[in-house]
């Protein structure tokens, strides 16, 4: 097997030919300085440089509504809502110009929403799983509909977000146009990959009992020991970049968000890990949230499933089961080369995975545009009259809520598009959560 050296390896030459020893010292020891003087010099990197507006709060969370391209057409009306995941911080999509899904977006013509869910602290320590679907994202996608006039909106989950997107959609699938879950783990009972073997067996009842916000640094060393040795690769490589700005500031971003991890809220952390990696309750519909069971058979909106083909963190066992087990008659199975970062980060996949998205959208979006335009047409309704109304913490206590109208769904052939040759609360935020009920 043909194996890749990096030029700061050591050669095993050396131990023959001092010389040769001494000229390999000497050459890294210019680099080591030259790399330190580079990092000296660089005071601050930029990540998450899109203009974008803060929308809407939740405590922590803010909702970011970007804003259009200069001389760019809207050509998908509905809104589309980023949900990323509660582990990293979701400037990833954003990391810089030229490697940005969300501008990318933005140049096909989308109208685009993200969660930035905000840094957990010791209040968050009883968050539960509950508070984040129904409560949190619930409350962005009533925010949307008030203000843009869709009664549905598109969802694009990213990794742990798409479950959380997921999840969503089987509990009020009459909010959701189109499903697009991105690198989710569904289906928990595989065995690829170590996060799923550790996951399995990890004691997470002990962990959240002794930290109850469990720290990012925990999380982690977790992450970091599944491929232990591409650290050191990476770093013996980020030597020859001393004398390459661009490509310095590159890394360094990556490195930014790689160790900007928010902690995590002990409760949710809790469900997720037993109900889910040890449970796979959410294919098996035995998922609770509150009073409500998470069904994958509620998915009938529009599905795209993608999936990066070479992902570590998330193998495609986990992923692509979801086309099996959903509902829907609309359905699409969407892979990218790539690994679970590069799928949205690497230049590949800058020219694939967003036109693609938005070319998939465009088709399912005139239903949504006649039904916002008889919403506008119609008076206002109370706030009383809204499907699982939830309020903000400043607003007042919620009302009663309708049932929830049957969800409509346009039937067509189950599909897979062509894919590249081989990316401060407390325990009360579950009363608000529950009003949804």
């Amino acid at each position: 097997m043909k194996t890749h050296q990096s030029s700061n390896a050591l050669p095993t030459s050396i131990f023959d030919n001092p010389d040769l020893a001494v000229e390999h010292i000497a050459t890294m020891t210019a680099k080591l300085f030259g790399s330190y003087a580079a990092m000296q010099s660089v005071h601050d990197v930029e990540v998450g440089t899109a203009p974008k507006d803060v929308v809407y709060e939740d405590g922590k969370l803010k909702l970011y509504h970007f804003r259009p391209q200069p001389g760019v057409r809207q050509s998908v009306q509905t809104p589309v809502l980023v949900v990323y995941a509660l582990v990293n911080r979701p400037y990833m999509l954003d990391l810089q110009p030229d490697r940005s899904m969300i501008r990318n977006f933005l140049a096909q013509g989308l109208d685009v929403y993200m969660i930035d869910w905000g840094y957990s602290t010791k209040a968050d320590r009883f968050t539960t799983l509950d508070d984040y679907v129904s409560g949190y994202i619930g409350g962005c996608v009533r925010h949307i509909q008030r203000t843009t006039g869709f009664d549905k909106i598109s969802l694009v989950g990213i990794c742990q977000g798409g479950t959380l997107s997921t999840i969503y959609s089987t509990l009020y699938p009459e909010d959701v146009n189109a499903l697009i879950p991105i690198a989710t783990p569904i289906d928990f009972s595989t065995n690829e990959g170590l996060l799923f073997h550790w996951a399995k067996s990890l004691d997470v009842d002990a962990i959240v009992d002794a930290f109850g916000v469990v720290p990012d640094t925990f999380l982690n060393a977790g992450f970091l020991m599944v491929k232990p040795f591409a650290r050191l690769e990476k770093y013996a490589a980020a030597l020859d970049l001393h004398d390459e700005s661009e490509k310095l500031h590159n890394f360094l971003r990556m490195e930014q968000w790689i160790f900007d991890s928010p902690a995590q809220a002990g409760e949710c952390l809790r469900q997720f890990v037993k109900d889910l990696y040890q449970e796979n309750r959410l294919v098996k519909g035995t998922l609770q949230l509150g009073k409500r069971t998470a069904t994958l058979k509620n998915l009938t909106m529009p599905l795209l499933n993608v999936y990066a083909s070479n992902d570590h963190i998330v193998p495609p066992s986990a992923t692509v089961p979801l086309n099996e087990y959903a509902a829907s008659d609309d359905k699409t199975l969407l892979e990218i080369s790539g690994g679970h970062i590069g799928i949205f980060v690497g230049a590949k996949a800058q020219r694939e995975l967003a036109p693609k998205i938005a070319e998939w959208l465009k088709h399912r979006d005139g239903a949504a545009k006649a039904r916002q335009q008889a919403r506008l047409r119609t008076p206002a309704k109370s706030s009383s009259d809204h499907n699982h109304q939830t309020p903000s913490p400043s607003a007042a206590a919620p009302k009663t809520p309708k049932t929830p109208k049957t969800p409509k769904t346009t039937p067509s052939n189950s599909q897979t598009l062509p894919h590249a040759p081989v990316s401060g609360r407390s325990s009360s935020t579950s009363k608000r959560a529950r009003a949804r009920v």
